[in-house]
């Protein structure tokens, strides 16, 4: 039976994975849809705004409804709760989730 390199294999399906990544970023540029690149929480830690990379910053209502119709890149709507929450896209990359953006 043939050995495989389990650890290879990963790495390499991670690579492919960044290099997906960079190609549709590029495409929202395109596309003109705005990325998220700092966020703002509440005393509790929850995300109450958003800036995007042209310098608009948007309460969480806005940006909730700049999501659904497709105007922000990279995150997803999802009903949980009871109500529509913003999360980020899960694409593989820790660096652009919501959660790691610096604060503005």
């Amino acid at each position: 039976m043939e050995e495989k390199n389990f650890e290879q294999i990963f790495e390499e399906y991670k690579q492919q994975g960044k290099f997906q990544t960079e190609m549709e970023m590029a495409e929202e540029l395109a596309t003109g849809e705005e990325t998220i690149v700092a966020v703002r929480r509440n005393s509790d830690d929850d995300l109450i705004a958003f800036k995007t990379g042209s310098g608009r910053e948007l309460d969480y209502i806005t940006a909730l409804k700049e999501a659904k119709a497709g105007k922000l890149a990279r995150v997803d709507v999802i009903h949980r709760y009871g109500r529509d929450i913003i999360r980020s896209e899960p694409d593989g990359l820790k660096e652009n989730n919501l959660s790691e953006l610096p604060p503005f």
